[in-house]
């Protein structure tokens, strides 16, 4: 098999979630290794647990403080382009998984400048303007994969699908021969599901 060629990998995040940063740190590793371009796009675990009737009244307020960096995300996007979301992702889950920084303003803030843009951008968190953009975004993802899914959406050509879901995320090889497994996999026609419990939380290093 050539690995010569350039391959276009669609990710859909949400930057609050600890799970889509791994797979991200994955992708990303494995794009050291083999010629890939990952275009990022924004998904929503707002969006996709609106509506819930059987989540309890602390996690909607989780899911509303969640919100606020995919805003800020959008913002940045609509202002510069979608070709910052890389940068200002990984500027974001740094300080939101590897620092345990809060979610509010002040992390926001630091996450912008330090990936070179416009640290007012941070002023987004809170508002609704950008949500039409985060929905539109979260409904191409979603309906690439269904809703009985979370964040991320990996995308590969007409290939999509949820995941991995991996904890820590390999690294050399290892990186690739999942990559290469998790392509075969989601390639076969008619496969839909490959799932385990979880038995360890987020391991980050």
């Amino acid at each position: 098999m050539r690995h010569d060629a350039p391959t276009t990998v669609d990710f859909w995040f949400d930057p609050t979630c600890p799970w889509a940063w791994m797979t991200s740190r994955w992708v990303l590793d494995v794009a050291r290794r083999r010629p890939l371009r990952v275009r990022w796009h924004l998904m929503s675990l707002t969006v996709l647990n609106e509506g819930r009737g059987d989540l309890p009244e602390r996690w909607h307020r989780d899911l509303a403080v969640r919100m606020e960096s995919v805003r800020v995300c959008a913002a940045a996007a609509e202002r510069y382009g979608p070709g910052v979301l890389e940068g200002l992702y990984t500027e974001l889950g740094t300080r939101l998984h590897l620092q345990g920084a809060p979610q509010e303003g002040a992390t926001y803030a630091a996450a912008l400048a330090a990936a070179g843009l416009d640290a007012g951008l941070a002023g987004a968190a809170g508002s609704q303007r950008w949500d039409d953009a985060v929905r539109a975004s979260h409904g191409e993802a979603v309906g690439r994969v269904g809703t009985e899914v979370g964040t991320p959406v990996v995308a590969v050509g007409d290939v999509a699908f949820f995941g991995p879901v991996v904890s820590p995320a390999p690294r050399g090889e290892a990186a690739v021969r999942l990559w290469d497994g998790v392509l075969a996999v989601a390639a076969t026609d008619g496969f839909f599901e490959l799932k385990r419990t979880r038995t360890r939380g987020p391991v980050f290093t």
